[in-house]
């Protein structure tokens, strides 16, 4: 029989995510505002992410996590680096992520909020023309992407 834990990923143990920079194939990418909802980066724009489930593969994981996301299915997954995170949450504990970072393109036409209770907005920016203020990950996870050889 199983006991149950209030262990939190990324507080009590290390936490495994997946996160994804989405773009359309014309150079424009893809973010969202964070809601009041969130647990932590309010109101700060952001590519997707979200945790793993036991049993997924790192792509199943961050093709499901577009999908309730965004509502879209990728036309092409890339993966583009391994980041260690480590941050302080809005409760000021240390947290601990490793993020696997894809780079994904999606049909544009078919993008739209699929957690509205987690998204203020959405839209499509150029990488010289990025909105205020981004999530404290972004330049990292941008940097690492680079460092990886995937081109964005």
């Amino acid at each position: 029989m199983k006991k149950s834990f209030d262990l939190k990923k990324g507080v009590d143990f290390i936490g495994v995510t997946c996160v994804f920079l989405c773009h359309d194939g014309q150079g424009n990418f893809l973010m969202h505002r964070r809601s009041k909802n969130c647990r932590d980066e309010i109101g700060k724009w952001d590519t997707g992410s979200g945790s793993m489930e036991f049993g997924e593969t790192p792509e199943q994981a961050v093709t499901r996590e577009i999908e309730e996301e965004y509502c879209v299915k990728p036309k092409k997954l890339q993966f583009a680096g391994i980041r260690n995170a480590l941050r302080v949450n809005q409760h000021q504990e240390p947290t601990h992520w490793v993020a696997l970072l894809f780079v994904a393109q999606v049909d544009s036409k078919k993008v739209r909020i699929g957690e509205p209770d987690k998204m203020e907005e959405l839209r499509w920016f150029r990488m010289n023309e990025l909105p205020k203020p981004l999530h404290s990950a972004f330049h990292d996870q941008v940097k690492t992407i680079k460092k990886f050889g995937v081109e964005i």
